[in-house]
């Protein structure tokens, strides 16, 4: 029952297909001598419900690789497919759409408004998009009780801990039944029991049938998702299984 109720509350399909789908993925910077290459024809799928690790040193592309699904970056080469929707190659505006419709993006500085409420800053993405005030209000408020906030909505993030505005940055990217979750780092600048928690808040939505992808350089982190995947110098490559555990 609680289930259902989450879907009806955030207005997810109850029977998403594949999630996310990435075919050969390349992307450099620069011209000539000077061209880097920071993803070098990388693919991979996650599945709806699915939460995959993506590890590596500083630098190898995994962050770009991030930004290009989630259409932050422009000039890719590849395919990028939400739920069957292609992002790479399509306009700005045309990427913002798809990102407001079914992607959420969460990074190391959670880059609430400091400004706003806890409420304010979540229903944001849905009035950007269209929705009526008050019915933002409310798919605001329900996500922030789902991500243990209830009672919170009227703080401004510089009276929260950090572990608080990170699970703001996390209502924020999923409120209004997105499915997809990237997430760059989102427990780089908390605390081992913060962490935890975000962690397991992350669980709990794949639990849901949100798909994650999360950066992340702690093998804590990666030891509670589904699949760990690792990458150097632009590509995946195989990695030892032996991660840290909580």
């Amino acid at each position: 029952m609680a289930h259902e109720r989450w879907l009806f509350l955030t207005g997810m399909d109850p029977t998403p297909s594949q999630a996310l789908e990435v075919r050969s993925v390349r992307k450099t910077y620069g011209e000539g001598e000077a061209q880097v290459v920071a993803v070098d024809g990388v693919s991979l799928t996650v599945g709806a419900g699915e939460f995959v690790a993506l590890m590596g040193a500083s630098g190898c592309g995994k962050s770009t690789l991030l930004h290009v699904v989630a259409g932050l970056l422009e000039g890719a080469e590849g395919e990028v497919e939400v739920f069957g929707q292609q992002m790479v190659g399509r306009s700005e505006r045309e990427r913002t759409a798809l990102r407001l419709k079914d992607v959420g993006v969460v990074f190391q500085d959670h880059l609430l408004v400091p400004e706003l409420t806890a409420v304010e800053n979540v229903e944001l993405p849905l009035v950007m998009a269209g929705t009526p005030r008050a019915q933002a209000r409310e798919q605001a408020v329900a996500m922030l009780a789902r991500v243990g906030l209830e009672g919170l909505e009227d703080r401004v993030p510089d009276r929260m801990s950090g572990g608080q505005r990170q699970r703001v940055g996390i209502a924020r990217a999923m409120v209004g039944g997105r499915r997809v979750l990237l997430a760059d780092e989102p427990t780089g600048n908390l605390d081992t029991d913060s962490s935890r928690a975000v962690v397991g808040l992350v669980r709990q939505l794949c639990a849901d049938g949100i798909a994650a992808l999360v950066v992340t350089h702690d093998p804590r982190v990666a030891g509670a998702a589904d699949r760990v995947l690792h990458m150097e110098d632009g590509r995946f490559v195989e990695q030892p299984s032996a991660w840290g555990q909580w």
